[in-house]
């Protein structure tokens, strides 16, 4: 079999050169109020799968533009053993908008499981990498978490849904965090969050809505970088769910448990 992680970057290089060259040139439909699609998000993900198909013809495939067949091939309806699982374009307000902030996400996962993955930058040309058991880096070099423990010294970045009235818990979660954090940002892109809090440019994250493509190559890029993944409980990670946190060490993690209210 070819190497994992390679395969990742060379999927999740295709799919952003893609993007770059659909930037001047897309077409903009709506799927929903705040949901929006772009032939772009089609491209990379046809380009992805096409590399997909021809490495490796037996393997599941699920990617963000073809939801349909998601729970077969992840609840072990599918005859492979082996899964990719793409964000074509992750962050797909900021493109439309013309905003650096996306990414492409590409992860392998077998039996439900991360075993490799590769988010890649195509405006920063930041490409970060991840294989179970043995690290996580950016352009070749391993990265590590921040080491932060102490929320007050904090950057802390949250992913809402796109649509929140006054009285939601996501609103709720974020007026707990906000005073007792140093900062505090929403970029609109769970993989580049992810990638962030691996290398120590973000000290922690949180979300509660994304979905299994936005997340399976960032978190392992997390827990390989030797950071902390969990449920908003802070009981075990379940990339299904979609709502989990990440942070530099489990001290901080355990913080933003406590803050939020979660735990049981």
């Amino acid at each position: 079999m070819p190497d994992l992680v390679t395969v990742c970057e060379a999927a999740a290089r295709a799919g952003g050169q893609v993007l770059l060259d659909w930037r001047e040139r897309f077409t903009v439909r709506e799927k929903g109020p705040a949901d929006l699609v772009t032939e772009a998000d089609l491209a990379s993900q046809e380009a992805i799968r096409a590399l997909m198909a021809k490495e490796f013809p037996g393997h599941a495939f699920v990617g963000e533009e073809s939801e349909a067949g998601t729970r077969d091939a992840l609840g072990g309806d599918s005859k492979s053993e082996w899964t990719w699982v793409v964000d074509p374009l992750d962050g797909t307000t900021n493109y439309v908008h013309g905003l650096a902030q996306y990414a492409v996400s590409v992860a392998i996962l077998h039996r439900g499981e991360p075993e490799a993955g590769c988010v890649f930058d195509p405006v920063a040309g930041e490409c970060y990498t991840a294989a179970r058991g043995k690290g996580a880096w950016l352009n070749g070099r391993a990265i590590r978490p921040s080491g932060r423990t102490d929320l007050a010294q904090s950057l802390v970045a949250v992913s809402f849904p796109a649509q929140i009235d006054a009285q939601s818990r996501e609103l709720q979660d974020f007026l707990a965090v906000f005073p007792h954090c140093q900062a505090f940002r929403r970029m609109g892109s769970a993989a580049l969050n992810l990638c962030y809090v691996a290398a120590g440019s973000l000290d922690a994250y949180w979300a509660t809505s994304t979905k299994i493509w936005d997340i399976a190559a960032g978190t392992l890029m997390v827990a390989e970088a030797g950071g902390a993944v969990a449920a908003l409980d802070g009981g075990p990670l379940d990339i299904q769910t979609g709502k989990f946190i990440a942070a530099a060490t489990p001290p901080l993690a355990n913080r933003l448990v406590d803050q939020l209210g979660y735990r049981q």
